[in-house]
């Protein structure tokens, strides 16, 4: 298949990427326990709470954001925002226009991966499978980073801004007749939807906090 896309990974002053400014974000996480969020069925014990963020360790599963409503959000163009903090060899995800699945891994929607020093070479910052940030992590384990995902109709942009050091970024503009990655990601391409964090495994163990959204529709 062709595919006409473009990925870009690089590091830059905010002016090229920028995203919107603070006005309009809410705040889609309390700080204080798992209210609006739904862990799937496999290991719901892997998200627990730990010092106002969400502490991701233990067996693969997904925490799905259910909205305050109870109704699975589906969203299209959005600013997606949060600190997140890894520790070494941690891996985890944030799926995004995903949809609640009681297992296994998410079948709709994108991954944007969380990874400093975990043996997989695909690192934070990247599009699993898509638009991979390789072998160099923008993040250090055991500090927080602001990790931002932004989807304009076609496009998704990706920003790591950690504490020490200089922003990165990805840009993927998906094609209009994109079929996902590979067959094993048929399910990954833009619709709408609701975001999930992943446990990956009992070895990790990454925190996310400040979890804020802009809606852009």
């Amino acid at each position: 298949m062709k595919r006409s896309l473009l990925a870009v990974v690089c590091t830059l002053g905010f002016s090229a990427l920028a995203f919107a400014q603070d006005d309009g974000f809410v705040s889609i996480f309390n700080g204080k326990d798992l209210t609006g969020w739904k862990p799937n069925k496999e290991h719901p014990e892997s998200f627990t709470i730990e010092d106002g963020a969400i502490k991701v360790n233990g067996e693969r599963g997904h925490l799905f954001w259910e909205g305050t409503d109870g109704k699975e959000p589906e969203l299209k163009n959005f600013i997606f925002r949060a600190k997140v903090k890894t520790l070494p060899n941690s891996n985890s995800g944030i799926y995004f226009h995903t949809k609640y699945q009681d297992d296994g891994w998410p079948y709709h929607g994108y991954e944007a991966q969380v990874n400093a020093t975990h043996v997989d070479r695909r690192k934070t910052g990247g599009l699993y499978g898509v638009a991979d940030v390789v072998d160099f992590a923008p993040n250090k384990d055991g500090e927080w980073f602001e990790y931002e995902i932004k989807v304009v109709d076609k496009t998704i942009t990706v920003k790591i801004t950690p504490e020490n050091g200089r922003p990165s970024a990805i840009e993927f503009i998906e094609p209009a007749d994109y079929k996902g990655s590979n067959p094993g990601m048929a399910g990954r391409f833009l619709s709408n939807g609701t975001f999930a964090l992943q446990a990956h495994d009992p070895g990790s163990t990454v925190y996310f906090k400040d979890i804020e959204l802009k809606k852009l529709d």
